[in-house]
This record gives structure tokens, sequence and C-alpha cells, in this order.
């Protein structure tokens, strides 16, 4: 038992007691408030999951599109061939996109060789038979490739010429760029003929035929010259004195065919270039029969010379 100034006796155990039923009090240091404090409800974000598209993998592809090949091959309703077709190419379109993107630095706009792709995609389902166990992409590559350069032979040059050139203007190109990793220079006439087994004619041929694959624009300007000069100035232009020598030919034979009167009053009218009255004055007939003889001359010549064109 102990006392703290002469109060009463108390018990540790009763301290001890007392001690542990106060509660024990923190110290907040005080800030000063500039504004009011406002509570604001924030709302919790809602996170969802992005949808992703499973990966396949070629061989799964390749099995499901044989598959549908083999439904297709067995089937004879329309409309559910339709759309076995439609899902097959769904299904092998990357790979024909893939194939046309070979061929993208050739002049030829993107999307024109997916579609000729699409095409040649198309062929090869149509020719794909099933019962002979080969894969699908194995038969439909050379299929897709071949439309590729089909469209470039026919429709990739400036100017037609004949399919024999063409192909001879690709094994030269070909060939070229063999031979100059080979000798170390470009090859001469001479060196294409002897890989390519033709004549030297043959080879000038070709090279000549290749000149028409792409074709200068008329506004292109001279190199040599400074002054804006372009190969739209070098062409010739016609001379307006030959068209008028040719009609007048024309004219001169089917003018022979008329009446003399008829010859006559033309000749007044546009060689002397006398007015319809003054042709009346002189030949003493009314201004209005001169009109009617102009008008059915001019039908009569007319007429022939279509005739004769």
């Amino acid at each position: 038992m102990s006392s703290v100034d002469g109060a009463r006796p108390v018990e540790a155990r009763t301290l001890l007691r007392l001690a542990t039923r106060i509660p024990v009090m923190t110290v907040v240091p005080f800030v000063k408030r500039t504004r009011p404090v406002t509570t604001t409800h924030v709302t919790a974000p809602v996170f969802t999951r992005r949808a992703t598209t499973p990966q396949v993998d070629n061989d799964t592809i390749n099995a499901r599109t044989v598959t549908l090949l083999a439904r297709l091959a067995n089937t004879d309703n329309p409309l559910r061939r339709q759309r076995l077709r439609d899902e097959i190419v769904e299904l092998q379109q990357p790979f024909a996109d893939f194939l046309a993107r070979r061929f993208r630095d050739r002049g030829e706009p993107l999307e024109d060789l997916r579609q000729v792709a699409a095409v040649g995609l198309l062929k090869a389902i149509d020719g794909f038979d099933v019962d002979r166990g080969h894969g699908f992409t194995a038969y439909a590559a050379p299929t897709i490739l071949g439309e590729l350069r089909r469209h470039f032979r026919d429709k990739g040059w400036d100017i037609r010429v004949p399919r024999r050139l063409q192909e001879l203007r690709a094994e030269i190109t070909s060939v070229t760029e063999a031979l100059t990793h080979r000798l170390g220079r470009s090859p001469t006439t001479a060196d294409l003929a002897d890989e390519l087994n033709m004549g030297e004619d043959e080879i000038r041929e070709g090279l000549l035929a290749s000149l028409a694959y792409t074709a200068d624009s008329l506004q292109t300007p001279l190199r040599s010259e400074d002054d804006g000069t372009t190969l739209a100035d070098l062409i010739v232009q016609d001379d307006n004195g030959y068209d008028v020598v040719e009609a007048r030919e024309s004219l001169r034979m089917v003018i022979g065919e008329l009446p003399e009167r008829e010859r006559r009053i033309l000749g007044l009218r546009f060689f002397r270039q006398l007015t319809q009255s003054e042709i009346a004055a002189e030949l003493g007939i009314s201004q209005m029969h001169v009109s009617r003889i102009l008008n059915r001359s001019l039908g009569s010549l007319r007429n022939q010379l279509k005739l004769a064109s």
C-alpha cells in the first residue's frame, strides 16, 4: 500500500485496474483549414475483360479447310455449297493476301492484287480434289501465284505486246540478274543469247519489247534542258493544211457528179463569196430558188461523202 500527499492509501491492484479502464488518447496536431472540406463520392472504375481472338495455327486452319472441302464435294444444295465456300474463303483469305503482298512493289495497287489473289483462291477451291490427299495450301499457292502473274502479264503492260515477247522479257530479266552476279558485269546481248540458247536478234526483240512495259508521260521534263521543255514539245503537230487538201480532193470527186447549174451556184456562193440575193440577180432567178438549189446540192454532197467514207 502507498499514499500520496495525505490521500487515502490505494492498493496497487486498484490502481492497475483503474489504469486499464482509461482509454489511451492520441495527440493530433492542429492543422489550419484554408477552405471548407467537401465530401465527394468517387466512383470506382469498372474493369471489363478484353475480348481476345483465339490464335489458330496453320495446321488447324488447313485441317478445317480440307474438312469443309470434303463436305463441299459431297453437297448438291446450292445454298449449302455457297455457305461452305464462304467459310473456306474466310479461312484462307489471309493466305491469299500474304501471296498478294509479295507483288506489291511492282506498280500495282495492293487492293487490286488482293482481289486478283481472291480470284485465284476461288479457282483453287473449285479445282481442289480431296481424294488426292494433298494439303490445300500446297495446291492453292501455285494457282494464286499463277493468277497474279497472269494479271501482270495481261494488265501490267502500258502497251500491249504479244505473249511470246512478254514471256521472253521475263526470261531475259531473270537471266540478266544471274549473269550479272556470275560475270561481275552487265551481260551483253551475246551472253544472254548463249545462256538462253537463242539468237541475238531474238534477244534484241525481247529487250525492245521490255520498253513497252511502262510508258513515259508526255509531261516528263527533258534532262538535258533546264527551260521546262517536256517530251510533248518534241512531238510534231499535224498541219491543218493537210486536212484542207484532203477535204478539197474529196469534194472535187463528188462535185463533178452534180449538174452544171448546181456546180455554178456552189462556185458563186463558196468561191466568189456572193450572197444568195446576188446569185439570184446574176442568174435571173428568185433568192428562194437559189436557197432551195443550195440546200439540195449540199445534201447530195453530204450523202455522197458519207458513202465514200
